[in-house]
């Protein structure tokens, strides 16, 4: 600005550049808005196309899940409510909450609850079994790796086959099992004749209905002169060799591969011996590992049972080894009613979601992952 000859101010008139008008052209800031604007449309655009790639190979998968299992699964919960009958389906109708009342006073329903409850008693034998031999192999040793594929090898082996196999084993008259035992109680039956004790026989396992508890077979109860050893401990025994060097193996080895040295190290500056370092160190950083192994034990027990019973029992002798799954399959597809099995199905269910909803708020809170 300079002074004019009146004294007053006056402002330049610029030459050459010309300052635009306001409106004339977009400002830096609207110019900038609109490319960012542009910029999150493309990037929206390529999460859609992206999103839609997924689901596209997602979609299989996702069909498949709904038509196999999640239409059968509510389906099922449907027909729990009816008394479906393949026998007489002219009489199907809806019966409310009719079969889960028939289920409180069903005694084979109670009998093969204990029965699915006495051949889960293996599973603590089992996980103790899994974590002993994972410590063992854990150990620097020459040919561990020989060794942890010696132990999982069997995990491969067929279901059926292994259960044929185990069949001919306990045969009782001429298996190698019975075979063996009374090659030894050959030897000590002489000294036991004259004691209280008396002499000994091999036992009939699969075919006997004895146990280690003196269950009665046709009543919850106990009765002295069923105390042996049969079917349901032929049937643990078994379960307990199979899973001991299975997956619970795998992840004990894998768990104990991720514990730190530096406690080991503390743990022995301390004066620690091998049981104080398992007991405070080992034992706790493999509580999530534990815990995991537990929860799908048991869920495993409580859904087991149909296929042992289908080739080695038949559920026998005398329903001894009756499961709630192999009961289930009887009322589904040999008594053909199909709402009382969707009944117990669903029992099941429930036994499995309420052990693992109050073991999960018990030990879950303790377990630091």
């Amino acid at each position: 600005m300079s002074l004019s000859e009146g004294g007053q101010l006056s402002t330049p008139v610029p030459v050459g550049n010309v300052t635009p008008a306001a409106g004339t052209l977009p400002s830096a800031a609207a110019e900038l808005t609109r490319a960012t604007g542009r910029s999150n449309r493309r990037r929206v655009r390529l999460h859609h196309n992206q999103g839609r790639a997924a689901l596209g190979f997602l979609l299989p998968n996702l069909l498949g899940f709904l038509v196999f299992t999640a239409a059968p699964v509510l389906i099922s919960l449907a027909i729990s409510f009816t008394n479906w009958d393949l026998q007489n389906p002219s009489h199907f109708r809806f019966i409310a909450l009719e079969n889960y009342r028939e289920l409180l006073h069903d005694r084979p329903f109670r009998l093969y609850f204990v029965n699915t409850l006495y051949l889960m008693l293996g599973i603590p034998v089992a996980i103790a079994g899994s974590l002993f031999l994972a410590i063992l192999l854990h150990q620097k040793i020459r040919g561990s790796i020989v060794y942890r594929t010696m132990f999982y090898l069997p995990s491969f082996t067929s279901g059926v086959a292994l259960m044929l196999l185990w069949k001919a084993l306990l045969n009782p008259d001429f298996g190698p099992i019975n075979t063996a035992i009374n090659g030894v109680l050959d030897w000590i039956n002489p000294a036991l004749q004259h004691t209280f004790i008396g002499a000994l026989t091999a036992p009939r396992w699969l075919g006997s209905m004895q146990n280690v508890l003196g269950l009665t077979p046709e009543s919850v109860g106990f009765e002295g002169k069923f105390f042996g050893i049969g079917a349901r401990d032929a049937l643990i025994l078994m379960a307990v060799w199979t899973a001991v060097g299975g997956n619970n193996m795998l992840l004990y080895l894998a768990a104990l591969t991720n514990v730190p040295p530096e406690l080991y190290e503390a743990a022995e500056i301390d004066g620690a011996g091998p049981w104080s370092k398992f007991r405070h160190v080992t034992w706790p950083q493999l509580a999530p590992t534990t815990f995991f192994i537990v929860v799908m034990s048991v869920i495993g027990g409580l859904q087991s049972g149909i296929d042992v019973a289908r080739v080695m029992t038949r559920g026998g002798p005398a329903g001894t080894t009756t499961t709630l799954t192999y009961y289930t399959y009887q009322k589904a597809f040999e008594e053909f009613q199909m709402g009382y099995a969707s009944a117990v199905t669903w029992v099941i269910f429930l036994l499995i979601f309420g052990f693992t909803l109050v073991y999960w708020r018990a030990a879950g809170k303790e377990i630091n992952y």
